[in-house]
Parts: C-alpha cells; sequence; structure tokens
C-alpha cells in the first residue's frame, strides 16, 4: 500500500478523533456546568473554534506520531520550497545538493530523486535521495535524450543557462502518476536553484578540465621518458653496429695493408705477393664500405621516408637469405615515427628468423583497423626458440613501448621448448601518437 495514502489517511483519522472528543468534552460539560438555555445552542460552535485553534498547536506532534507509524513525511509544496531556498543558502554543496534530493523526493512523494550536472558532454549523478547501496548509485548518461529514455525516471526538468544545459532534476514514481502539483513543484524547485546548479555545473566542468590537463601532463612526462629510453637504445644499437662492422673488417685491413708493406720491403722484386695483399685489402675496403652503406640506409632509410614501410621492407627483404611474402599494407601514411617504429621492429625480427639456415617462406603482412597497426610475421620453420627471440627483440620492445605499443610471440608446442617449428609475431601499436587519457567525467560528483 502507498505509504502516502497511510499516512494522509492516519492524519485524517487523528484530526477527526481529537475534533469529536473536543466537541464531546465542550458539549458535555457546558450541559452540565450551565443546563439548558440559549447558552448551550452555542457551545459546539465554541467547541469547534477550540478544536481548530488546538489544532493548529498540536499539528507538529500529530506530523511526528504519523511520520513514526508509516515512515512517512508529509511536505506540502510550500513547506518543500521552504526548505529548498534553505538548502540552496547553506553554502556547502554537501548539504545542498543531498538536500534538494530530499526536497523533491518528500515534496512530491517520489520514491526516488536525483539531482545531475552536466560536465562535458554528460550528465553526471551528483546527488541521490534516498541515498542508494553500492550498486543503484547514481551513473552517468550520454546527453538528456538518454536520461528521458531511461525506465526508471518518470519525470525530467532540465536547468538551462541561455540555451546551454547546466543540470537535470528528476524523480521516480513507480505505480503512482505524476501529478501537475508534483510537475509545479519540480519546475519551481529547479528555478529557485537554477544559480546554484548552474555554478556547481562549471565548477565541476572546471575541475574535469584540470584533471584532465594533469592527466594529459602525466602522459607527456611518461611519454618523454619512453622516448628518452627509445634514445638509449638507438644509441646502443648504433654502437653495436658500428662495432661491428669496424673491429674485425678495419683489423683485417690493417693487417692486409701491412702485409703488403712487409713484401715490398723484405723483397721489391717480387710484386705478385705485393699484388695478392692488395687485392685481398682492397675486398676488406669494399666489404666495409657496403656494411657502412647498408648501416646508414638502416640510420636513414631513404625509402622509408619517401614511399612508406611497405617499399622500405620490400628492400630490406631483398637482401635476406630467405624469400619473403609481404602482403596487405598501412592504407596510407602515417606518422614518420609509427612508420619507422614498424620499419624498424620489423627489419630486426625478419634478420633474427632469417639469419640461420631454416627453410620455406616469410610471410609478413600489414594491417591498419580501429585505430591500431598490425603487422603479422610467420616462420613455417623457425630457427629459434620464442624465448631466444624475445632475447633478440628485447631493444625493439623498449622502441614499441615508447610508442605506446607491444609484440607477442606464439609458437606450437614443439617450439615452445627449442627451435625447428612455426612461429608467429604479431606487433601492435597505434597509428597515431597523441596520448590516452581517460574520458570518464565526474566521478568525484557522484553519490558515494
Amino acid at each position: 500500500m502507498n505509504r502516502t495514502i497511510v499516512a494522509r489517511s492516519l492524519r485524517a483519522l487523528l484530526v477527526a478523533c481529537g475534533v469529536i472528543v473536543v466537541l464531546v468534552v465542550v458539549v458535555e460539560w457546558s450541559g452540565r456546568v450551565l443546563g439548558p438555555g440559549p447558552l448551550e445552542i452555542l457551545m459546539p460552535f465554541v467547541a469547534v473554534v477550540l478544536a481548530a485553534l488546538g489544532l493548529g498547536a498540536v499539528q507538529p506532534r500529530i506530523d511526528r506520531v504519523v511520520e513514526r507509524l508509516t515512515h512517512h513525511r508529509e511536505v506540502t509544496p510550500y513547506s518543500s520550497l521552504a526548505a529548498a531556498a534553505a538548502r540552496i543558502r547553506a553554502g556547502a554543496l554537501e548539504q545542498a545538493l543531498p538536500g534538494l534530493a530530499q526536497v523533491l523526493a518528500d515534496g512530491t512523494g517520489a520514491t526516488r530523486a536525483v539531482v545531475w550536472l552536466a560536465v562535458g558532454d554528460r550528465l553526471v549523478g551528483a546527488a541521490e535521495h534516498p541515498s542508494p547501496g553500492s550498486e543503484n548509485r547514481a551513473d552517468a548518461v550520454e546527453n538528456l535524450a538518454v536520461l528521458l529514455a531511461r525506465p526508471e525516471v518518470d519525470h525530467v526538468v532540465p536547468v538551462l543557462d541561455g540555451t546551454v544545459l547546466r543540470a537535470a532534476l528528476t524523480i521516480t514514481k513507480p505505480g503512482a502518476p505524476i501529478t501537475p502539483g508534483d510537475k509545479e513543484l519540480v519546475r519551481d524547485v529547479a528555478n529557485g536553484a537554477a544559480l546554484l546548479l548552474r555554478g556547481v555545473a562549471l565548477n565541476a566542468e572546471l575541475a574535469e578540465r584540470v584533471r584532465r590537463a594533469d592527466d594529459l601532463a602525466q602522459e607527456l612526462q611518461a611519454s618523454r621518458q619512453r622516448l628518452a629510453r627509445a634514445r638509449e637504445v638507438e644509441r646502443r644499437r648504433l654502437v653495436m653496429e658500428l662495432g661491428n662492422a669496424t673491429s674485425v673488417r678495419l683489423a683485417a685491413l690493417r693487417s692486409d695493408v701491412a702485409a703488403a708493406g712487409a713484401e715490398l720491403c723484405h723483397t721489391p722484386e717480387d710484386a705478385e705477393s705485393v699484388q695478392r695483399a692488395l687485392t685481398r685489402a682492397r675486398v676488406a675496403l669494399d666489404e666495409l664500405l657496403d656494411r657502412f652503406r647498408l648501416i646508414a640506409r638502416g640510420v636513414y632509410p631513404a625509402v622509408l621516408r619517401d614511399q612508406g614501410p611497405a617499399a622500405a621492407l620490400d628492400d630490406v627483404a631483398a637482401d635476406l637469405a630467405r624469400p619473403v611474402r609481404l602482403t596487405g599494407g598501412l592504407g596510407g601514411r602515417l606518422d614518420y615515427e609509427i612508420e619507422s617504429g614498424v620499419y624498424y621492429v620489423v627489419t630486426a625480427a625478419l634478420a633474427a628468423l632469417a639469419g640461420g639456415a631454416g627453410d620455406g617462406e616469410l610471410h609478413v603482412h600489414l594491417d591498419r583497423a580501429d585505430g591500431t597497426v598490425m603487422v603479422r610475421i610467420e616462420d613455417p620453420a623457425a630457427t629459434k626458440s620464442p624465448e631466444a627471440l624475445r632475447g633478440a627483440l628485447a631493444d625493439e620492445r623498449e622502441r614499441l613501448t615508447a610508442l605506446g605499443g607491444d609484440f607477442t610471440i606464439t609458437a606450437d608446442t614443439m617450439t615452445t621448448e627449442a627451435a625447428g617449428g612455426s612461429v608467429e609475431l604479431c606487433i601492435r601499436l597505434p597509428d597515431r601518437l597523441e596520448p590516452v587519457v581517460d574520458s570518464s567525467v565526474g566521478d568525484e560528483l557522484r553519490t558515494p
């Protein structure tokens, strides 16, 4: 049974009983004291006046008794507006917003009233009465249309700042109609609290922008740290490449030139041995120059900048010992950092997989979907185990991390223990260089 009906019926019953008691007592007392006469006719009217005056005095006590028995507090529209004004003057949002929700629930007899604030493009439940549990707490909705479509919302009054939505008030009365008086009360509360709600909504929007700025600053700092690690990884790679290219080959070149000089000193007439030493030195010098060209192409691949990663990888595949089949594409050009990240990681993976004596064709597939660049490398006869491949690509994983990506390696059962089975390397990274910040808003305003 509706608590409002029970409360009103009990209140009417108590009032009727009180009036009857006053009438009986006054009429009976006057009849005994005054006796029959003209005054006896006036005593019922006197009793009614006394009952009316007494009712005004005992009305608060009757309300408390009814509230204690039915757990329902009867509120008139006028008292609701007065309570709303008191809540607005409270000053503290912790008192004002929950107080407005309570005023709406009490004034309309609703089982639930919620104050929503516009934060960005969303409406966030900032206060609710009665206080919800953790599973029923007010959340956020995308817009006013979504709020209107909610089955638990029976009536909505938006609070506008010109044409800009700043807040909304909602009530829920399951099994009971929304009366014209309810609509008028909610509208009057919204008009009275419009300035407060607009100010709160603007403060909430400002707080959200400050929070987002802090998140962007933290992401910027993290990006700088990742780029610093990437620079260090690249520096170590170049040092290793130059060391491998120069140490052994330059030592051999020096040995051949020294041998040629020794031959000229000891046997100047023997030109054939000197010629052989100089020939070896020239071959070593050519190899050294080719190696330097290869390093320079790896440091600054002109094909990558001019034609993109697909063409650059096709150029790299032509120099590998194993055949490589390149399929797919990235659907257009991307930021150079993303393209170079794809190029260097795939190049390192191909070098690690094709460096052994494995057979079969390596398959490289490029794809781009839903803001993500994906590269899948399949080796049907891998010469490296997954753990060895992860170790060979450790520096490249740091490069991917700096760009917001990563890679995974999957293999068949036999390959997990040793080399000799199929291996698939899947590389993922975003197609744009921009920080990812949580877009949820208004969490600090929601009812705890």
